[in-house]
């Protein structure tokens, strides 16, 4: 079982995650334990219906376990009503979901917008900053129908580090993206994390899982410490 130190972004401590429909039971995760410094990237790798997606919801507060415990910048996030929750989640974590994570009906500095009106205060950098930062600055006041595969991908990127997390979660950031596209947006991921920023990857991506510094095997909601993926040693 993972103990939290001053380094640790990011601990989860024995998840468990059941699901039940009439007398059917999925058991999605099964005592799942890790912590992600700052700093740091891993990459959550296993087959579909490993329980990732339901280990990322757990992670950022969009799920709760069935149990187990989750703390995100030494603040507990699980357990609590939603409302708690999205305001935590809101202050502590970015999360850079499939869909990317864009409203359709919004510009994409009007999509940031939104996510930095969720924290109290002055955001700590402005849209059009984080924008340039992710080489969309000419972008601003497109809609995210007139961006490209790329250009959505690192607009989501932007949204979830709108409030300047202490962790950033994605799930498969680079799953329908090119190979060159790919490698920018697992490189600007890298630089949030070498300005202490705690990164989890969940991803099939033999790239992503590369530039990760620890890599976490998934196998019937279990999960173990690895370098090999599919039998390849990264």
């Amino acid at each position: 079982m993972p103990t939290r130190s001053y380094d640790d972004a990011l601990t989860a401590r024995e998840l468990y995650r059941f699901y039940r429909a009439g007398e059917e039971e999925t058991l999605a995760l099964r005592g799942v334990s890790l912590t992600v410094r700052r700093g740091e990237t891993v990459a959550v790798v296993g087959p579909s219906g490993a329980g990732k997606s339901t280990l990322l919801a757990c992670l950022a507060g969009l799920d709760e376990p069935s149990g187990g415990d989750v703390h995100v910048d030494g603040v507990r996030i699980s357990h609590r009503p939603e409302t708690e929750r999205a305001r935590l989640r809101a202050r502590h974590i970015g999360v850079l979901l499939q869909s990317r994570n864009l409203l359709p009906h919004l510009t994409v500095r009007d999509n940031i917008r939104l996510a930095q009106r969720a924290v109290r205060g002055r955001p700590s950098v402005s849209a059009e900053a984080l924008l340039d930062q992710v080489g969309l600055g000419r972008r601003t006041r497109s809609l995210p129908r007139q961006l490209s595969g790329g250009e959505l991908a690192r607009a989501g990127l932007a949204v979830a580090l709108a409030n300047s997390p202490a962790v950033l979660l994605a799930d498969e950031p680079t799953g329908e993206l090119d190979g060159g596209t790919e490698q920018l947006v697992l490189r600007m991921v890298r630089e949030r994390a070498a300005d202490g920023c705690a990164v989890l990857i969940v991803t099939h991506s033999a790239e992503a899982v590369r530039i990760a510094d620890r890599v976490i095997a998934l196998t019937d909601g279990r999960a173990r410490e690895t370098r090999e993926v599919n039998g390849v040693r990264h």
